[in-house]
């Protein structure tokens, strides 16, 4: 079968390398220059496995003033005058409940350990060099309160599969002993052992490759922006582009924040808004003095991984529609916070800043699957979990159009849900 995919993220890109894996034809489209042009070129580089629970849970209710308004809030919101934020918020609102929180974790955990699964068992990807390293992961708190919701977290999350291990004060700096500089403000920790970190634009570039290296039958087109997809008796029958119009059997939909108005377009309606975040990555002159796991510090909600010689800092999550300008303020937050926790974080000018658009679900749920469109499937909306469920996700939209049982419940991510 021949298939398009439409985006050469992280998304698209694994969806692009699972589909040739399993013998099909395959074109990808894509706006950008080059792959992960997007959403994937900087952002959080973690593997975060068992850290899956949603943004969207019980807890937001008494943090809502803070994140919204506090000086320095890790969350900020700038109203407009787009009518999807504010029903994007409201389902937001509606999907922060204890029920649907464990419900979207219980769903995300299985996709998640789908993705861990798929990538240690693809062999062509050990060529691959994309820093990744599985050195696990370790969520640290600052609040007596904060720390006991986690804890009872990893109970229910223990019974689902998950690994985890609750560690104090002292057992988190024998762990990760470059967390020195923050010790005074320590409670306690969760570490995942098997969560890891990569480079997604690593990845990315590292699968171009592989695809135009091993006649897999697979072209990209770069530079490429679809301007409207085709449909034509319920059925898409075409993407048109500055280049013409790309036909094939099957499309697939994995163009992040973009695929919006291109599912607009044909009277699909995807609640998808962008949560803008940003991120620094710096040179690491001290190995001693960068940490070597990948940590979390859950107060500021930043997120450190380290990538071979580099480290990735990464936060924020700001509601401001698809402005992609780095506004000085974030930046200069993130600096100061990745200087208060490492010490030997480069000054700016060795830094590179970078903001992008997660494309959000309310709920925290990627949409996964057939569209109701006949030909069209799609693979979005992912939010900050994109590196961490791409190769799951990947895994089961091939199956599936394959005529083969999908490897996780599709119900449980169908645009309905």
């Amino acid at each position: 079968m021949h298939v398009l995919v439409i985006g050469a993220g992280v998304i698209g890109m694994t969806t692009a390398w699972a589909l040739a894996r399993d013998g099909h034809q395959v074109t990808v489209l894509d706006g950008g220059p080059e792959p992960a042009s997007g959403a994937s070129h900087a952002n959080g580089a973690q593997l975060s496995y068992s850290y899956v629970a949603p943004l969207a849970g019980p807890s937001i209710w008494k943090d809502l003033p803070k994140l919204l308004w506090g000086r320095d809030a890790p969350v900020r919101f700038r109203a407009g005058f787009d009518l999807r934020q504010y029903r994007w918020g409201l389902k937001f609102l509606a999907a922060c409940t204890g029920k649907r929180a464990r419900g979207t974790t219980q769903a995300l955990l299985k996709l998640a350990f789908l993705s861990r699964e798929v990538l240690g068992n693809a062999k062509d990807l050990q060529e691959v060099d994309f820093d990744h390293v599985q050195a696990g992961k370790l969520v640290v708190y600052s609040t007596a309160d904060s720390f006991a919701a986690a804890k009872a977290q990893t109970a229910f999350q223990n019974t689902l599969g998950c690994k985890q291990e609750v560690l104090d004060a002292a057992a988190c700096l024998a762990l990760e002993p470059a967390l020195q500089a923050i010790a005074h403000r320590l409670v306690g920790g969760i570490f995942t052992p098997d969560d890891a970190a990569a480079d997604p634009r690593k990845l990315c570039f590292g699968l171009l490759k592989l695809l135009e290296g091993h006649n897999s039958g697979v072209q990209f087109h770069f530079n490429t922006p679809v301007i409207r997809l085709l449909r034509e008796q319920g059925r898409l029958v075409g993407a048109e582009t500055a280049n013409g119009v790309f036909r094939a059997d099957a499309y697939v939909l994995a163009g992040g924040i973009s695929s919006v108005e291109l599912a607009r377009g044909i009277g699909l309606d995807l609640p998808l808004y962008p949560i803008k975040g940003y991120s620094l990555t710096l040179d690491v002159a001290n190995e001693n003095a960068a940490p070597r796991v990948s940590v979390t510090d859950y107060g500021h909600k930043v997120v450190y991984a380290r990538l071979g010689r580099k480290l990735r800092v990464a936060g924020m999550a700001d509601i401001v529609g698809s402005d992609l300008s780095l506004e000085p303020d974030r930046v200069a937050q993130l600096s100061r916070q990745a200087a208060e926790t490492f010490p030997v974080a480069p000054e700016a000018p060795q830094q590179q800043p970078w903001c992008g658009l997660r494309p959000a679900t309310p709920s925290g749920r990627p949409i996964l699957g057939g569209s109701g469109i006949d030909g069209l499937w799609l693979n979005v909306g992912h939010g900050a979990l994109g590196l961490t469920l791409a190769f799951g996700s990947a895994a089961t939209l091939a199956a599936v159009i394959g005529g083969k049982e999908a490897p996780v419940s599709l119900a449980d991510f169908s645009l309905q849900a």
